[in-house]
C-alpha cells in the first residue's frame, strides 16, 4: 500500500465557519496532514505524489457550471467593497431549480450548501489535487495494486455534484469511484465517518451501477441533519443502491461494527469487485466533534472487517481532526487493513 499526497495540499487554510450561529476556528486545517502522514510512516509506508490526470476525472462528477464558480469564486468574491476575507454565503435558495443569479453572493449561496466550507485563494488548487490524489490511487488498483491510500485533505464527501459543504468542496471518493467504473470495474463505497456522506448519497442517488453504504451518527439531531435517514435507498434507476445505517450518538465499537457487518453484506450481495472506503477517523471516542465512541482498537476492526471482503480497495480519507491520537488511529486502521487482507490473499 502506498500513500498518495500532494504537498499542495497544504495550501487551503481555512480560518472560520458558524456552528449554532457561532463563530468558531475552523478544525479542517492543514496540521491534520502532518499528524496523518506521521501514522503512515509508523507503517513504513511510502509516500508518493498523485499523477496530473487533468480535469476530465473530477468533471465526470462534477458540472462544469460548479467547476467553473470554484476555481473564480474567490477572485470575485474579493472585488465586492467589505467582504469577508473567505467566501462564505449569507443567503441560499429553496431549491435547486430556482434561477442562477451573475451576482457572486448569489453563486455562493447557489453552490455553498452551509457556512463550514469557506473559499479562500488556494482552495481550488488544493482541493483539485486533493481530487488528483484519489484518480491516481484508483489508477493504482486498476493496475493491479490490492490496496491504496489516498490522504486526501481537503475531505470530500460533503460535496454534490454542484454544491460544496461540511469542509468538502471536490468529492474524492465519489471521483475515485467513478474512475473504477469507468475502467470496467463495479465499485461499492462504504462510508464510515461520524458524520453521514450526503454527497457521495446525492452524486449516485439515481444510479444502480455505485452502491452507496454509510454508517454514521444519526442525523436526526446531528450534521447533516437533512440527509442520512435510513428511508433513503435511492431513486428511479437507484432504488436499493443506497443503504444508510444511522446509529445513535454516543455509539461505540460493538454497535458500529454490527452495522457494519449489514453494510459489508450488501456489498457482496451487490456483487462488487472494487471497495472504497471513506475514511472518517472522526468517529473516534477523543475527536472534537465528539459524536460517537470508537476506540483506536476499533478502527483496525473496521479495518478488518472491510478488508475480510477480499477486495481490492481504494481508502479515501475523510474527516478526522486534530486531537493526539489521531495519527495513532490511522495507523490502526491502515495496519488492521493489511494484516487482515494478508490473511484474506492467502
Amino acid at each position: 500500500m502506498k500513500i498518495i499526497f500532494h504537498e499542495d495540499q497544504r495550501l487551503h487554510d481555512p480560518k472560520h465557519y458558524l456552528s449554532s450561529g457561532a463563530v468558531r476556528a475552523n478544525p479542517e486545517v492543514p496540521g491534520r496532514i502532518d499528524a496523518l502522514l506521521a501514522g503512515g510512516a509508523e507503517l513504513g509506508l511510502d509516500v508518493v505524489s498523485p499523477d496530473d490526470n487533468k480535469v476530465a476525472p473530477i468533471a465526470a462528477i462534477h458540472s462544469s457550471e460548479y467547476l467553473t464558480f470554484l476555481k473564480n469564486i474567490y477572485g470575485r468574491w474579493q472585488r465586492i467593497e467589505g467582504a469577508s476575507e473567505e467566501v462564505i454565503p449569507n443567503i441560499h435558495p429553496d431549491r435547486r431549480n430556482a434561477g442562477y443569479p451573475k451576482s457572486a453572493v448569489g453563486q455562493a449561496g447557489y453552490h455553498m450548501t452551509d457556512t463550514s466550507c469557506p473559499i479562500s485563494d488556494q482552495t481550488w488548487h488544493s482541493a483539485y489535487w486533493a481530487a488528483q490524489s484519489a484518480v491516481s490511487a484508483a489508477d493504482q488498483i486498476i493496475k493491479g495494486d490490492t490496496s491504496a491510500y489516498a490522504l486526501c485533505r481537503p475531505p470530500g464527501h460533503h460535496a454534490f455534484p454542484d454544491m460544496a459543504g461540511g469542509f468538502c468542496f471536490l468529492n474524492n471518493t465519489a471521483i475515485a469511484a467513478q474512475r473504477c467504473l469507468s475502467n470496467g470495474l463495479r465499485p461499492a463505497i462504504v462510508d464510515v465517518d461520524l458524520h453521514h456522506g450526503n454527497g457521495t448519497q446525492g452524486v449516485f442517488y439515481n444510479r444502480s451501477d455505485v452502491l452507496t453504504v454509510s454508517v454514521h451518527a444519526d442525523p436526526e439531531r446531528y450534521y447533516p441533519f437533512f440527509w442520512g435517514y435510513a428511508q433513503e435507498r435511492g431513486a428511479g434507476e437507484g432504488q436499493g443502491s443506497n443503504l444508510n445505517l444511522p446509529i445513535p450518538r454516543g455509539s461505540g465499537d460493538d454497535v458500529f461494527q454490527k452495522a457494519l457487518s449489514v453494510g459489508l453484506q450488501r456489498v457482496r450481495d451487490f456483487g462488487a469487485n472494487v471497495l472504497v472506503v471513506a475514511l472518517g477517523l472522526d468517529a473516534f471516542e477523543g475527536d472534537p466533534f465528539g459524536g460517537l465512541s470508537v476506540t483506536t482498537p476499533g478502527f483496525s476492526q473496521i479495518a478488518a472487517a472491510c478488508a475480510g471482503l477480499g477486495l481490492p480497495t481504494i481508502i479515501v480519507q475523510e474527516g478526522g481532526y486534530l486531537c493526539p491520537e489521531l495519527g495513532e488511529n490511522l495507523k490502526s486502521f491502515l495496519g488492521g487493513f493489511l494484516d487482515a487482507h494478508s490473511v484474506v490473499g492467502r
